[in-house]
């Protein structure tokens, strides 16, 4: 975490734990429990659990002051884009819906995943520059992270697994 958000990271119980930690536990929770509903055959409503990443975006809102910081100066907002991408990217991913919206998706999801990779040497300055080892290092560990992210949030978007052929 302290090489991608760079030099003035530190560990706090509530900043890491309840900001970092707690949504991605609640996130992988609920997109493991969509894998389970998804190899049994899906439930009502299963496919509200692609949201599960939006943890990502509301826990660090949930912060004192977070809110007024986010609309007065953006702060927090990578978090938030953090978890649109991730449902985007994995409606890119899922394999259903229309062809051009998953066109669209991973276009959208694709720059993003540029975009992390190209912000580590502005976190970092040069020490972090994409032309350093160090910073191509940190760039590509971002970037795999965002697909690993979009690529699990694509569970609840898949198609379910059919019942009867599981049975014969």
């Amino acid at each position: 975490m302290s090489e991608l958000a760079g030099t003035s990271s530190d560990v706090h119980w509530f900043g890491t734990f309840a900001t970092v930690l707690a949504p991605g536990f609640v996130a992988g929770a609920l997109l493991g429990w969509a894998e389970h509903l998804r190899r049994v055959g899906g439930r009502t409503g299963w496919r509200w659990l692609a949201l599960a990443p939006l943890a990502f975006g509301i826990a660090p809102m949930l912060a004192p002051g977070a809110l007024y910081g986010l609309l007065t100066t953006g702060l927090g907002g990578g978090a938030v884009a953090v978890a649109v991408f991730a449902i985007v990217g994995g409606h890119a991913f899922s394999g259903r819906g229309a062809w051009w919206a998953r066109t669209i998706s991973a276009l959208v999801g694709a720059a993003f995943v540029v975009a992390i990779g190209f912000t580590t040497s502005a976190v970092g300055g040069q020490r972090l520059a994409i032309t350093e080892p160090r910073g191509a290092w940190v760039a590509l560990l971002g970037m795999s992270l965002m697909i690993t992210l979009a690529l699990g949030s694509a569970i609840p978007q898949r198609e379910a697994v059919n019942r009867t052929s599981l049975d014969s």
